[in-house]
């Protein structure tokens, strides 16, 4: 069952994760209007246990920093098949 809940300001609220250091993954509703001051907010999910909260974090970074390897070593690839193409020709 979906339950659609309405702001003060009467929009349907959003949904959007937390991925702060503090609260990582934790997913809570909101006004969609942002800065709005109609202060609808709540939490969706439980609050997380203390080694989900520091162990979270890491891996959100490691797992940034592959793909950040991923992208250069793509871009990479499109240059040296670049070159191949140039140097057939």
């Amino acid at each position: 069952m979906i339950t659609i809940v309405l702001c003060g300001c009467g929009n349907v609220d959003i949904t959007k994760t937390s991925w702060t250091d503090r609260i990582p993954g934790r997913r809570f509703f909101c006004c969609p209007n942002a800065g709005s001051d109609c202060g609808t907010f709540g939490w969706i999910d439980p609050p997380m246990c203390q080694r989900a909260i520091e162990i979270i974090p890491g891996l959100l970074k490691d797992k940034n920093a592959l793909e950040e390897d991923i992208e250069e070593y793509v871009q990479m690839l499109r240059e040296e098949r670049e070159l191949v193409m140039k140097l057939r020709i």
